[in-house]
């Protein structure tokens, strides 16, 4: 397999399978039991990373989000717990999702090895959700570090498709009411239907990830990659 290929044929299970954490209501739960009631959680865990930054910053970086809703679920929370906590907290529910949700028959443990690999070679420029998450210290049970470094694949194709996005002048909200509709009241905007046609831009920007992302993944062998993306997709069915 090429990079090529493994960046089109890992798409979904790099996009999917950490995102399954992050839409966990048991994440929530738990985010309001140490102090982060709602969406907070989320912000101060995943923002976190960037460390003690302005919410300008994190609306920034989350970039399909209405700014309105990150900032009002930003600022103010360093008095429950420094920025950097709140991270780790976050990289530890990561972490026992993946205990409760990872499949036994996957072998975590190569699949953990493979997307540190990929993440510690990849340039961090232009991202810095990825830069800040590979920065975090990594649980060493091979289901959750499987979740951990692939979440630092999910941060790096997020940022390179939200760069391709910028590049390409799509407006992020209507990119997000074309390709995830159903998300567009949870990312804070009103639901509605796309005020511009952006499907032939966005197809372009897609491509303009894979692109990108084939060039992380080129630091893996092609038996690596077929390693790679054959245990990533079983994550992802498996953790269903």
């Amino acid at each position: 397999m090429t990079p090529e290929e493994a960046a089109v044929a890992s798409q979904d299970a790099v996009s999917n399978l950490t995102a399954r954490f992050m839409l966990d209501p048991a994440l929530y739960a738990y985010g309001a039991s140490i102090g982060f009631p709602g969406m907070q959680f989320y912000a101060a865990g995943r923002g976190g990373v960037l460390g003690d930054v302005g919410a300008s910053a994190v609306t920034n970086a989350f970039v399909f989000f209405n700014p309105e809703l990150i900032t009002a679920n930003w600022e103010g929370l360093d008095r429950v717990m420094p920025r950097a906590d709140a991270a780790k907290e976050f990289a530890g529910a990561a972490a026992k999702w993946a205990d409760a949700h990872m499949p036994d028959d996957v072998d975590c443990a190569t699949l953990a090895a493979l997307a540190e690999k990929v993440a510690a070679a990849a340039s961090p420029a232009d991202a810095p959700l990825f830069e800040g998450w590979r920065k975090l210290e990594a649980p060493t049970e091979p289901k959750a570090a499987a979740v951990h470094h692939m979440n630092s694949l999910r941060e790096l194709r997020f940022a390179l498709h939200a760069n391709a996005i910028r590049s390409l002048g799509i407006d992020p909200e209507e990119a997000l009411r074309h390709r995830q509709p159903h998300m567009v009241a949870i990312f804070g905007w009103e639901p509605g239907e796309p005020k511009t046609p952006v499907a032939g831009e966005w197809a372009k920007a897609e491509a303009e990830t894979d692109a990108r992302m084939a060039e992380a993944l080129a630091v893996l062998s092609a038996d690596e990659l077929d390693t790679f993306v054959a245990l990533a997709n079983a994550a992802l069915a498996g953790s269903a």
